[in-house]
């Protein structure tokens, strides 16, 4: 199985090396204020390279607010919170037209969304049509407000918070909100080690997040998206993920399998994953390490199985080609 291109281009595997240690100083970065959770931070900036968007599941306290405004500060992005209310409305997340007294016309308010990271706080309590509001930014960086379009300033990342706890005054995500993040990842509880080093880092005067420093810039954060688009894709990995999607298509138990947007989502992070560890080619090892978290969110199974088992499973049984 051929999974490696037939020849390695020199600028690109410098490009590769350069990439591999600007990755693992930001990941230290955010860990500086984040302790005891470097699997979440590690793929939460991979999705963010991979152009996805990530969907934290956990109760509150954890640390999903603190982890967004860690990784904002790291890259040097624009950050902006949204805490997402039953009054809400979608013209406070997109923007809206107002009327210029002194030039005598509508003009556009950019709202929120106009920024690098977003913070979508408590997602699941604004009602559908205000979540709505959220798909076509998500999807295609743009936003269209009274049948004008406009675009968004790149790179634009999602980090939504759910409880999973408290359900009074929430609404479901629909299948076709879900199905935009990449990604549905749980901070859960720090060991007592990294606790008992939390309360020394957080215990302090000044938020330990205030005291983070760029590690990267806006511009060099634009070339590692760019740069993972370069990761080679073999036919037999690409044959591979067709394989896993046909699987869980055709079994009965699925309900709801994944769609090919999953599949196209499994293939940019499997080429991030690979990125991060100093290759330019895919291979199956990248695809099995991260599909449980891309695919497990988007599925229905029914019987016993839950979806991050279930997809496991899969994974076992489908032979790498």
């Amino acid at each position: 199985m051929l999974h490696a291109p037939p020849r390695r281009d020199p600028a690109l595997a410098d490009a590769t090396a350069r990439f591999v240690e600007q990755f693992a100083a930001a990941r230290a970065n955010v860990g500086k204020v984040i302790l005891g959770k470097d699997d979440v931070i590690f793929k939460v900036l991979l999705v963010m390279i991979a152009k996805g968007h990530i969907l934290l599941k956990d109760v509150p306290g954890t640390g999903k607010t603190m982890l967004a405004r860690a990784i904002a500060a790291t890259l040097a992005c624009e950050f902006r919170r949204i805490q997402f209310t039953p009054d809400l409305l979608p013209m406070d997340i997109t923007g809206t037209n107002v009327f210029d007294l002194r030039q005598k016309q509508f003009t556009f308010q950019p709202g929120p969304v106009f920024t690098h990271l977003l913070l979508a706080d408590e997602l699941n309590r604004a009602t559908p049509k205000t979540q709505s509001a959220l798909l076509e930014v998500m999807a295609e960086g743009q936003c269209t407000v009274e049948g004008v379009t406009h675009k968004l300033p790149p790179p634009f990342l999602t980090i939504a918070t759910m409880n999973p706890l408290d359900h009074d005054g929430t609404y479901a995500l629909p299948a076709a909100q879900l199905d935009r993040f990449t990604m549905q990842l749980s901070m859960g509880f720090p060991s007592p080690d990294a606790e008992m080093a939390m309360l020394d880092v957080h215990l302090g005067g000044r938020p330990p997040v205030e005291e983070l420093t760029p590690i990267i810039d806006r511009d060099t954060f634009l070339q590692w998206q760019d740069l993972v688009t370069k990761v080679f894709l073999s036919t037999e990995m690409k044959r591979y993920l067709v394989s896993l999607a046909g699987a869980m298509r055709s079994d009965a138990r699925v309900l709801a399998p994944p769609s090919p947007r999953a599949m196209i989502m499994l293939a940019r992070v499997s080429q991030a994953h690979a990125l991060t560890q100093g290759r330019d080619f895919a291979t199956p090892e990248d695809v099995r390490a991260l599909a449980p978290e891309v695919l497990a969110h988007r599925m229905i199974v029914s019987g016993d199985e839950v979806g991050v088992g279930y997809v496991q499973s899969v994974l076992e049984k489908v032979p790498l080609l």
